[in-house]
């Protein structure tokens, strides 16, 4: 069976890894599902013998791997992205299972390249990278023992992904172009600035304004053309009065 398009369209994101051999494990499951976008985030060690060694028939992937130095890099062009996280994170959009996530991202990738980000190790993804993102996503694990490798988590959600691709929603009303991440991104400094020079912000006593207004633009999926009428509405806005 061919390869679904949708899946040309996605990227996996894996953000501060720290051991090569989960760059290589997520490489293989990544290919053996027909993804081939490989993004990685400020790693420990890549290129590196190890992740060639766990790739095992998936070293293309980790050759055409685009390797930047912030996750603000790797979601700049995409209109859409997803973070793996397996707990709530407070101020951020509720989180929506796997299965259904994969649904949601591949209807996505009509309007062009989306992401799915995997954190560190250890860690995982940072509040900050969570809210950078436009869907929290979790694997319903048991309870009881929820631990899963970098690997087995790409594995998985990549199977997802491809069975979503494979069984694809129904085409929507065709909408005005997505605003880009990095098009978002642009708006919420503009709109912080604006807010800050007009004392609605004060800096040095936020009471987390910041993180709730960009939860609720993200929740709204802006356009581009609604982002170029909020940044010109803005800059009248920044303008001094006449008298």
């Amino acid at each position: 069976m061919n390869r679904p398009l949708a899946l040309d369209r996605i990227r996996v994101v894996l953000s501060r890894s720290s051991h090569p051999g989960n760059i290589g494990a997520a490489a293989r499951a990544m290919k053996t599902m027909g993804l081939r976008q490989l993004w990685l985030v400020a790693p420990a060690s890549f290129p590196d013998e190890i992740a060639t060694a766990r790739a095992s028939g998936a070293v293309d992937l980790l050759e055409s791997a685009r390797v930047v130095g912030t996750l603000e890099e790797a979601l700049a062009d995409t209109v859409f992205s997803a973070a793996l996280t397996a707990r709530r994170r407070e101020l951020s959009l509720p989180r929506m299972h796997a299965r259904e996530a994969a649904v949601e991202i591949v209807g996505r990738t009509v309007d062009g390249d989306v992401a799915l980000v995997f954190g560190n190790e250890t860690s995982g993804m940072t509040n900050e990278e969570v809210a950078l993102c436009s869907l929290p996503v979790t694997i319903p694990t048991d309870p009881d023992f929820s631990s899963l490798n970098l690997g087995a988590a790409v594995q998985l959600l990549a199977y997802e992904l491809r069975m979503a691709a494979l069984n694809p929603p129904p085409p929507q009303d065709l909408q005005g172009e997505p605003a880009t991440h990095a098009d978002f991104e642009g708006f919420m400094t503009h709109l912080e600035q604006a807010v800050t020079a007009s004392g609605f912000h004060d800096p040095k006593n936020p009471k987390r304004l910041l993180p709730r207004m960009r939860r609720m633009f993200n929740r709204v999926r802006l356009e581009r053309e609604e982002v170029a009428l909020l940044r010109g509405m803005l800059t009248t806005f920044e303008r001094p009065k006449r008298r």
